[in-house]
């Protein structure tokens, strides 16, 4: 909520998008699943170019079962930095054209839960290493892809791969960044 009253009381010039996607880990066993909502902006410190704040929110599924396999709830924050952006190609004609990149997020996230059925407790923390292909105009709309390892830390330690799909909306209008 702080994030949101944050972002919310910053100059509309001075954002850069709008993020929205599932977030989820794979594996067998206990998943999470879940939404992430958020806000990217412009960051200018060595090769790191944005960095994101999201809010997560989702619950545990159980793969092992056929119904009823949602059996806990849980929130969090993730903070992150991504470097820029390599382009991959070029879809299509001058100057409608699809751009596909490939970067690479570090994302540092915080969690509560309800109900876990995890052996890390009711808190616990994650790293993720993920990298990241985007589709779309990088001053538009960009679809994004993020698959890699989640290190979860806390009375236990495991790691998970993660998977998050996001779409970012530009909430200004700017000269796009490199």
């Amino acid at each position: 909520m702080s994030i949101a009253l944050w972002a919310l009381s910053t100059p509309l010039a001075a954002q850069s998008a709008f993020t929205a996607g599932l977030a989820a880990t794979l594996g067998d066993g206990w998943q999470i699943e879940g939404a992430d909502v958020g806000i990217v902006r412009p960051l200018r410190l060595g090769p790191l170019r944005r960095w994101t704040a999201v809010g997560r929110v989702g619950s545990f599924v159980d793969q092992g079962s056929f119904f009823g396999g949602q059996r806990g709830v849980l929130g969090g924050i993730a903070l992150g930095v991504r470097t820029a952006s390599m382009t991959v190609a070029e879809i299509g004609t001058d100057p409608d054209f699809t751009r596909i990149t490939f970067d690479l997020t570090v994302e540092a996230a915080g969690y509560l839960a309800a109900n876990s059925p995890l052996p890390h407790g009711s808190q616990w923390m994650a790293a993720s290493v993920l990298p990241a292909i985007r589709v779309g105009d990088p001053a538009a709309t960009q679809f994004t892809m993020l698959l890699g390892p989640a290190w979860f830390l806390g009375h236990a330690s495991a790691v998970r791969v993660f998977l998050g799909l996001r779409a970012e909306l530009p909430l200004a209008q700017g000269p796009p960044a490199p």
